[in-house]
């Protein structure tokens, strides 16, 4: 049956309606059978040339599409305004998609030719790239499906805890909450029954401001933390500030009390002091619609696994899981390690490795149907901050992680150790020595694993050039004379430093001088002829090479002349080094989302 006898009220699949626009290299939803339902200018047709610029021809061979039956519609986008249906659809359509038409090229050759192979390779640009945060893997062109789409978008305004941008330049931080609170029909025997829906798992995505890796650092449910004061909108549109509270676990930093996820995202910048840009939260929906999505995700397991709690029964070896046996599969805790949650979150990491390498593949890409369903699944479970809040923006997100490898995708936990206040361990907290190296790591965009790329290498050069310049002869540190600013640090930090210099490092020449503007990272200014100060100055406190700044003097009080450095937000106290480490400790257990890890 072709597109447009199903048109006229027999069955189809929506999915069975995508065309590869050649040069966008994305998939398009051809609307309705009329001129009315299909974009102006586009006739629902395939794209030409017609004097110099494109529109669509209407010999498309794959005709006009129905809309999206009722059947493919959630009841929340049911229920949301329509916004001016099709009148706003053309409105929209006249105002952008004309404009975008006139940019179009190519003919029917060149979409065969996209279609049999460039295709593959564009279609990157849909769903983007997976990346373990399956979330973000979600589009869709066609005016109908795009208000769809939108409709299954559920938002919170968290107003100032995250960015209004939705691709800030520079690094990306992103928090991936799963909570714990039943909604949908077969979740009776997951989580509290009575939960406001808790912090249940959580990773923190660190994307590099290049583009080129990730880090996703998952935060034990059971960390003892602070959470900080909490602004909370309200449903009449006030906002409440929710008090903080001190040592309590990691999870209540959302529901309890009222908390949103924006008091999530503060406390987790409060305790690795990383900014964090959004959130994507998920219940156990989405696990299960996910996986079925991508028709399974491959898992492996190093034993016979029989867990009388989750339900979860799988044989050693490999298998796909996909709906409830996927999810049963992420909530395992007593089968594997030491039956704690520490070790099932080494089981998450795993799954979403794997998750990620399915998204990635071309089984997925290449599959406009298999690609409609994630859509759907995907936007149906997820609820975002407003920053994120629509599929454009969304998308705008997406495509800067989309050209991420998954090989330089690395999970990490954050390093703990059993709270030494319990006698029976229930909680765990900090283990501050080897998380404070992994903070810095991120903080700086160092991956956790090797990036090859000529990005990387120019970067490499760089860096040489500018570690260069702590290579030479020393000053004593009785001879370095500095001019001590605050240009963003922690308020006092200026003379806690000019303190600790002259009483413990014996920088005896030296003052500070108040505030200066605030800079991103801590700076050392000097002339050429003070060099071997700067390099001193910089092995005392620690300062990377990108923080020496070849320039000039500036005179001190005495008229005499000085370095000049200002602390930026990166300086955390007096004798903490500044140059983030090049690896994680040894003891901080990782996985990378290319490799196959099977379960023990």
């Amino acid at each position: 049956m072709d597109a447009q006898g199903r048109g006229r009220g027999e069955e189809f699949d929506p999915a069975d309606q995508w065309v590869l626009n050649p040069q966008t290299g994305e998939y398009e939803l051809r609307l309705g059978g009329s001129a009315e339902q299909s974009p102006p200018g586009s006739g629902g047709g395939a794209w030409d040339h017609v004097d110099g610029s494109a529109r669509p021809r209407r010999t498309d061979p794959y005709g006009s599409a129905p809309r999206v039956p009722e059947q493919a519609r959630s009841p929340r986008a049911e229920s949301a305004p329509r916004e001016g249906g099709r009148a706003a659809a053309r409105q929209e359509a006249a105002s952008g998609g004309r404009a975008a038409a006139r940019k179009q090229g190519g003919g029917r050759a060149a979409s065969r030719k996209a279609r049999k192979g460039g295709g593959k390779k564009k279609a990157l640009l849909w769903t983007a790239g997976g990346l373990g945060l399956v979330l973000v893997a979600v589009a869709g062109s066609g005016y109908a499906y795009y208000r769809h789409l939108n409709g299954n978008i559920d938002k919170v305004d968290i107003g100032d805890a995250g960015n209004k941008e939705a691709a800030p330049d520079g690094p990306i931080n992103i928090l991936v909450i799963g909570t714990d609170k039943r909604t949908g029909k077969g979740n009776e025997g997951y989580g509290d029954k009575d939960s406001p829906g808790h912090a249940d798992t959580n990773i923190l995505l660190h994307v590099s401001a290049d583009r080129t890796n990730a880090t996703g650092l998952s935060i034990p449910r059971d960390l003892i933390t602070n959470i900080p004061d909490c602004p909370t909108k309200q449903d009449d549109g006030s906002t409440k500030t929710i008090p903080g509270t001190e040592n309590v676990r990691f999870n209540t930093s959302l529901g309890q009390e009222g908390r949103d996820p924006g008091c999530t995202m503060r406390t987790v910048t409060k305790l690795t002091g990383l900014k964090v840009d959004h959130f994507m939260m998920a219940d156990f929906n989405a696990v299960k619609n996910l996986t079925t999505a991508v028709n399974g995700v491959e898992v492996c397991v190093a034993k016979d696994v029989d867990d009388p709690d989750s339900h979860l029964k799988l044989s050693a070896g490999t298998h796909k899981v996909q709906g409830e046996q996927a999810l049963a599969f992420v909530r395992t805790r007593h089968s594997f390690g030491n039956q704690g949650d520490l070790d099932r979150i080494k089981v998450q990491q795993q799954f979403l490795g794997s998750l990620a390498r399915q998204l990635k593949s071309e089984d997925t890409l290449t599959s406009p149907k298999k690609l409609y369903k994630v859509a759907e699944a995907a936007t149906d479970a997820l609820t975002v901050d407003s920053g994120i809040g629509s599929i454009t923006k969304l998308m705008s997100l997406a495509k800067e992680l989309q050209h991420i490898n998954p090989k330089n995708i690395t999970f990490a936990t954050l390093p703990v150790v059993d709270n030494p206040a319990e006698k029976v361990h229930a909680t765990v907290v900090l283990d501050q020595a080897n998380a404070e190296p992994l903070f810095a790591m991120m903080k700086n965009d160092v991956s956790l694993t090797e990036v090859n790329s000529k990005k990387k290498a120019d970067e490499s050069k760089q860096k040489q050039a500018e570690e260069a310049r702590l290579k030479g002869s020393k000053s004593e540190a009785s001879d370095v004379r500095v001019e001590i600013f605050n240009g963003g640090a922690a308020t006092g930090m200026a003379q806690a430093q000019l303190t600790w210099l002259q009483t413990n490092q014996g920088v005896t020449k030296s003052s500070q001088q108040g505030d200066a503007p605030q800079q991103k990272a801590t700076t050392l200014e000097y002339a050429a002829d003070q060099a071997p100060q700067a390099r001193k100055l910089a092995e005392i406190m620690g300062l990377p090479g990108s923080a020496l700044k070849p320039g000039e003097s500036i005179e001190n009080d005495q008229g005499l002349p000085a370095m000049k450095l200002v602390l930026g937000p990166d300086f955390k106290g007096p004798g903490i080094s500044i140059t983030a480490p090049k690896e994680a400790p040894k003891s901080v257990p990782r996985q990378e989302a290319d490799k196959k890890v099977c379960a023990s």
